[in-house]
Order: C-alpha cells, then sequence, then structure tokens
C-alpha cells in the first residue's frame, strides 16, 4: 500500500533511505537544512516539502539528522504543532535526547519509534540495513512495513525508545574496538615484514569472519579511507555517546579512555581527520601516540 511519507535529513544515509521508499513507490515529502540533497532527491521524484513542519505533518514521518543538537533544534515547538501520526528517528542520538524528544512528540500527540541503523550508504541505497526499534507497539507496527524497504531485519527492542540508542551506541563501541584491534594486530605484523594483507586475508578465513573485520580490515590494510562511509568526527561523537551511557549507572569501561585518545589524535592530524573512522587505526600504525601517552 502506498502512502505519503515526510522524511527530515539528507546526508548521505538519509538520501539513500529516502531514494529507497521513493522507488518503493511512495511519496516522499523531503525536507533538508541544505537544499542541493532535496533537489537530487525531488529529481528522482520526491517531493519538496518547504518546511520541517511540512515533512512531519503526514502520517508517518521519519528522519535521519547528525546528532542529538540536529534533531532538538528542527524539532521545535514550531514543528511539532505540525506533527500527525508516528515519527520514527532513525538518527545515532543518545538516549537521554531520546527520552527527552519521545516526550515532546507525545505532549504533541504523535507516536515516537527510536530505530537508529546497522549499516553504510550503500548497504542504505540496498534496503539492507538492519534496523534496531524501539517505541510504543502500535507505532512500532505502524512503521514495520517501511522498515522492510528499508533493511533486512527489524531487532525489537522493547516499547522504551531508548533501548534502541542505547543499543546502537554499544554496537559502535565493538566497532571501535574492531577497528583499534586491526589497527594493533597490523602495526604487529608490520613491524616484523609480514604482508599485511596476506595477514587480513588469515583473519576473515580463519577466526574472524564476520563483516565488521572483512569490510574494516580490507579498508584499513589497503588504507582506503576516502570516501569516508562514516565519518572520524561521528565516531568520537559514539565515544562521547559511550561514557554517557555508561556514566548514568557509573559503570567502569576500562578501555574507553585509550580510545577515546587515538580519536582525539586522529582528529588533530589534518592528513586523516577527515577520513573514514576506520583511519583511525592509522594513530596507531604510525604511531602517533607514544609511550607516555599509554600509560
Amino acid at each position: 500500500m502506498m502512502a505519503e511519507i515526510g522524511f527530515l535529513g539528507l546526508g548521505a544515509m538519509g538520501a539513500a533511505m529516502a531514494a529507497r521508499l521513493v522507488e518503493a513507490g511512495h511519496t516522499v515529502h523531503v525536507w533538508n537544512r541544505s537544499p542541493s540533497p532535496v533537489d537530487d532527491l525531488v529529481r528522482r521524484g520526491a517531493v519538496r516539502a518547504p518546511s520541517a513542519s511540512a515533512a512531519l505533518a503526514h502520517g508517518i514521518s521519519f528522519s535521519m539528522l547528525a546528532d542529538d543538537q540536529a534533531c532538538e533544534t528542527v524539532f521545535d515547538d514550531v514543528a511539532l504543532a505540525a506533527v500527525s501520526g508516528v515519527h520514527v528517528n532513525m538518527a545515532s542520538i543518545s538516549p537521554a535526547a531520546a527520552d527527552r524528544l519521545s516526550e515532546r512528540f507525545a505532549a504533541a500527540g504523535a507516536g515516537y519509534v527510536s530505530a537508529p541503523v546497522l549499516g553504510r550508504p550503500n548497504v542504505a541505497a540496498a534496503g539492507r540495513l538492519n534496523i534496531l526499534a524501539a517505541g510504543d507497539v502500535v507505532a512500532v507496527a505502524t512503521a514495520q512495513e517501511f522498515f522492510d524497504v528499508l533493511g533486512m531485519r527489524t531487532w525489537s527492542f522493547g516499547e522504551r525508545p531508548r533501548a534502541a540508542n542505547v543499543a546502537k551506541v554499544a554496537v559502535n563501541y565493538n566497532l571501535v574496538h574492531v577497528i583499534q584491534a586491526l589497527g594493533e594486530s597490523f602495526a604487529l605484523v608490520e613491524s616484523q615484514g609480514i604482508d599485511v594483507a596476506q595477514f587480513q586475508e588469515l583473519l576473515t578465513h580463519s577466526l574472524f569472519g564476520g563483516d565488521a573485520y572483512r569490510v574494516y580490515g580490507a579498508e584499513i590494510a589497503s588504507q582506503s579511507y576516502t570516501p569516508p562511509g562514516f565519518a572520524m568526527a561521528l565516531g568520537a561523537k559514539d565515544l562521547g555517546l559511550a561514557a554517557a551511557v555508561a556514566a548514568e549507572d557509573g559503570l567502569l569501561l576500562p578501555t574507553l579512555p585509550a580510545l577515546q585518545r587515538v580519536f582525539q589524535t586522529a582528529l588533530a592530524d589534518e592528513e586523516i581527520s577527515g577520513a573514514d573512522w576506520g583511519a583511525a587505526a592509522e594513530v596507531t600504525r604510525r604511531r602517533k601516540i607514544g609511550r607516555g601517552d599509554e600509560q
């Protein structure tokens, strides 16, 4: 059944997701703070929404905005006065922001679903995302037919929207460890003259055959970090989100300070700061952090 949908936030991920919905035959009203992504989607069959309010004024709307600040700025009182039905926030935001936003949408009389995703823009374009969903049962059910267009599986995390955001933070925390583990192990073999590509093949054809090691292993072995599929700054943001979640319950994450130093060093390096977050592996490979920093 074809539907009228609003979609807000057309970065690389959002644009790929909105395009999938257009290709599925839905009428997608798109809005973005900068116009060029909107122009591209309109050429592909979407409808231009003149404002965030207009995009929210449909029975169901989706958003893929950059972070907490972007979400809370866009979803102001003016925009929420027009909201209708169910809103699905697919961004990687903090659980605390999800709490605030779900309350604001509820006060506006709308359902709110947190549904962050796993996958890069090419995965989104192919409709192969993993979608982590949490919220009111009826609201999630309303969104499910669209999740089926966007992803290959929807993972349910219950009725508290923040739970999906916690799960996404934890997944990305694992990915940061994968990137760092690859950087460290590659540095070990490189220091002894072993071919990194051969070692990466060993990893992915023996004990570490999953997508994370396969995709990031190939990227790091070949040092192919541009164009970025996920920006370095977003990786640093996700480490901050992990720290905030841990702080809620006084949880100690022993490796977190070391990982934060790696990303701080990467962001200070002009050569890799604008690259894919996999380039954080270069901090160790290039010995950017000295022995004194590691203590």
